[in-house]
């Protein structure tokens, strides 16, 4: 399964361990927003192409 992960916040404990725990036996994306520098056409893309998305 493809999971997308797009951080508006820095991720706390709690958030890390779920990344973590979805990791194993799925393909995991993480998108940053908090960089900036972020290709809003890619990360729409990459919506549409992943399986689950969660906003933390």
């Amino acid at each position: 399964m493809k999971i997308l992960n797009i951080m508006k916040t820095a991720p706390d404990a709690s958030t890390k361990k779920i990344i973590e725990v979805q990791s194993a036996g799925n393909q995991v994306t993480t998108s940053d927003l908090t960089k900036g520098g972020i290709s809003y056409d890619k990360l729409v893309a990459d919506v549409f192409s992943h399986d689950k998305v969660f906003c933390w």
